[in-house]
């Protein structure tokens, strides 16, 4: 990964069921500059759709979506505005 698309921030969102991940990420991208990445797991498998539906409403990119286990999803998430 590069040092442009590294992510500045990581968070973990496991444990949480929705709504609280797409809270949690929608707080934690106003602490990162425009144009810096954040990334986090989640265990709550609403977030496959969450996720992407938020990003595209608040204006910013989901960079990558990934199931990394039975249990958990990683996504990164760009600020754009």
């Amino acid at each position: 990964m590069s040092d442009q698309t590294k992510p500045q921030t990581h968070i973990d969102l496991k444990g949480l069921l929705c709504p609280m991940p797409v809270v949690r990420i929608s707080q934690a991208i106003k602490q990162v500059a425009v144009g810096a990445t954040i990334e986090a797991v989640a265990s709550d498998p609403g977030v496959v759709a969450d996720i992407p539906a938020w990003a595209r409403s608040s204006g910013h990119e989901l960079v990558t979506m990934e199931k990394i286990s039975d249990k958990e999803f990683r996504f990164v998430v760009k600020r754009l505005k």
